[in-house]
C-alpha cells in the first residue's frame, strides 16, 4: 500500500468534538472535517455522551471526509481511531446501549475513589498494577458505582465497553477494546497486559463482560452495511486505534526519550513517551499503553486555560485576551500574590477531586490583573510538580512540544516556559491525535515503519 495516492482516515473520539483527520502517504495531513458530540451534564456529576449520536457524527464525518478526499484524487485505505480516555458505557445482550457513555468528567464515582484513596494500601497497589489513578475518572471507580447505585442495570447487562469500543463494533461486528484504552480503565495490569483480577473484584464485573484486549494496530474489517453509509468498500481496513494522550505525542513527533509533549488548553498535560511501564513510589502520575511496546507515562492537570476565563467573568466580565494583556503587564511573582490555581479540583500530581483553590498573600494593592497572573503562574508549578513526578518515576524531560490554544498567548509561553525551566517548541497541533491516529493506521497498514519515525509537526 505504497500509493501516494491513498489516505487512512484517523477518527478522533474527543470529548466535545469528533474529528476526521485524512493523511496521505507523505505522512502529512491532506484534509480536517469536524462534527460536535455534545457532552451532557448534570449537577450529580452526570458527564455522559449519546453514544448513538456519536456514532452518526462518525458516519457524517467520514462520508464528508471520503468524498473531499476523493475530489483531491485520493482514495480512502483505512480508517484508524483515537479517542478520549476513561469512557464507559453498558450493551445488552444484543448490542444494544442500556446506558449513555459516561466521559472522563463524570464525578459520580468520587465517593468510591476517595475510599479507595483512603484506604492507601489497596488504592496504591491498583495505581501500581494498573497504571490508572484512583480517581472518578476511571472506569473501575464507576462501574463500583454501578454496582452500588445501579444493581438491576448491572444485572441486564451483558458487556461493559469504551465509547470507542461501541463504534468498532458497529462498524466491524468484533467487540474490542484496544490495550491503549484498556490500559487507562484501571481495570488492567500494565505489566501483563491482561485484565487484573484485583481490580476486576473492586469494579464487580467479570473478565467474561468486559471486550477482548487488541493491540492498538489491530487491523478489522468494515461491515457491509456501515460501508454503504460511509461510502467506502466492504472489507476495507479499520485499525482499532488508541488513545487521545498517548497518540498526541505521536502527532507532535514528542516520541524520542526525554522529549515531553505538553498539552495547554483548558486543562492541561505533560507526557513522556519510553519502553518500559511504571509510575513512582508515591503514585503521583500515570502510565498509558501507546503501542508497539511503547508506554506513555505522564500527568494531566485539570485546570490551565479556564483559570484566565475565571479571572475575566469574575473580575468585571472582561474579555479574556484583555485580561491576559493587563496580566502580562505586572512583574514576575505577581508582587507576592501566590495562587492555588485548583477551581476544578486537581488531578496530577494529586488526584485530589476535592481540591480547593485559594489566593494568598492577597492585599489591597492587587487587582485582577494580579490575581490572573498569580492563577497562570500556579498552572505553571502545578506542570513543574508534574514534571518533578516524571523525573522520579525515571522519566527526565530534556525538550518539550508544546500545543495547545492557551499558547498562543505569550504570557502563558513564557510563565510556564520558566516554571518548567526550560523553552517550549511550540508546535501546530490543527489535526490533534486524529493525526496520531492516522499515522498508528499507516504503523498498522505497513506504510510507516515505526511511530518513532513519524514526521514531526511544523
Amino acid at each position: 500500500m505504497s500509493d501516494m495516492g491513498e489516505v487512512v482516515l484517523g477518527i478522533d473520539l474527543g470529548t466535545t468534538a469528533t474529528k476526521v483527520v485524512a493523511v496521505d502517504g507523505t505522512h502529512r495531513p491532506v484534509s480536517t472535517v469536524e462534527r460536535p458530540a455534545p457532552l451532557r451534564t448534570a449537577r450529580d456529576g452526570e458527564a455522559v455522551h449519546d453514544s448513538e449520536a456519536v456514532l452518526a457524527g462518525v458516519v457524517e464525518a467520514v462520508r464528508e471526509s471520503t468524498e473531499a478526499c476523493a475530489r483531491q484524487g485520493l482514495a480512502v485505505s483505512g480508517l484508524s481511531f483515537s479517542a478520549a480516555l476513561h469512557t464507559l458505557l453498558a450493551l445488552d445482550a444484543s448490542g444494544e446501549p442500556l446506558t449513555p457513555a459516561l466521559s472522563w468528567a463524570d464525578t459520580r464515582s468520587a465517593d468510591v475513589a476517595r475510599r479507595l484513596r483512603a484506604d492507601g494500601g489497596v488504592g496504591d497497589a491498583l495505581h501500581r498494577a494498573t497504571g490508572t489513578p484512583v480517581h472518578p475518572m476511571a472506569p473501575v471507580t464507576k462501574l463500583a458505582w454501578f454496582g452500588a447505585h445501579e444493581p438491576e442495570l448491572v444485572r441486564r447487562t451483558a458487556a461493559w465497553c469504551g465509547l470507542k469500543d461501541f463504534v468498532l463494533y458497529r462498524l466491524t461486528g468484533r467487540l474490542v477494546t484496544d490495550l491503549s484504552c484498556a490500559s487507562a480503565t484501571g481495570l488492567m495490569n500494565m505489566h501483563t497486559t491482561t485484565w487484573h483480577p484485583p481490580a476486576l473484584e473492586i469494579a464487580g464485573v467479570r473478565a467474561e463482560r468486559l471486550p477482548e484486549l487488541v493491540p492498538p494496530t489491530e487491523v478489522l474489517a468494515l461491515r457491509p452495511e456501515p460501508a454503504t453509509a460511509l461510502g467506502l468498500p466492504a472489507g476495507l481496513p479499520v485499525v482499532a486505534g488508541a488513545g487521545d494522550g498517548p497518540l498526541a505525542n505521536v502527532a507532535v513527533g514528542a516520541t524520542a526519550p526525554a522529549t515531553a509533549a505538553l498539552s495547554l488548553g483548558t486543562s492541561g498535560a505533560l507526557r513522556v513517551v519510553r519502553h518500559r511501564p511504571g509510575v513512582d513510589d508515591q503514585c503521583r502520575v500515570f502510565c498509558y499503553y501507546l503501542a508497539d511496546g511503547l508506554w506513555v507515562i505522564g500527568g494531566a492537570v485539570s485546570n490551565a486555560g479556564v483559570v484566565a476565563q475565571w479571572a475575566a467573568e469574575s473580575f468585571g466580565g472582561a474579555d479574556v485576551a484583555d485580561v491576559l494583556k493587563e496580566a502580562a503587564e505586572i512583574e514576575p511573582g505577581s508582587e507576592g500574590l501566590v495562587a492555588l490555581p485548583h477551581l476544578l479540583g486537581e488531578r496530577a500530581p494529586w488526584w485530589d477531586p476535592d481540591a480547593r483553590g485559594a489566593l494568598i498573600g492577597l492585599r489591597r494593592e492587587h487587582g485582577r490583573a494580579h490575581m490572573a497572573r498569580a492563577m497562570i503562574e500556579g498552572v505553571g508549578q502545578q506542570l513543574a510538580l508534574v514534571r518533578a513526578s516524571l523525573h522520579a518515576a525515571g522519566a527526565p524531560v530534556s525538550a518539550i512540544r508544546a500545543t495547545g490554544g492557551a499558547l498562543r498567548s505569550p504570557l502563558w509561553a513564557d510563565v510556564v516556559a520558566a516554571a518548567l525551566d526550560m523553552p517550549l517548541g511550540i508546535t501546530d497541533d490543527a489535526a490533534g491525535s486524529g493525526l496520531g491516529a492516522a499515522l498508528l493506521g499507516h504503523r498498522a497498514l505497513g506504510t510507516l515503519p515505526s511511530l518513532t519515525a513519524a514526521p514531526v509537526a511544523a
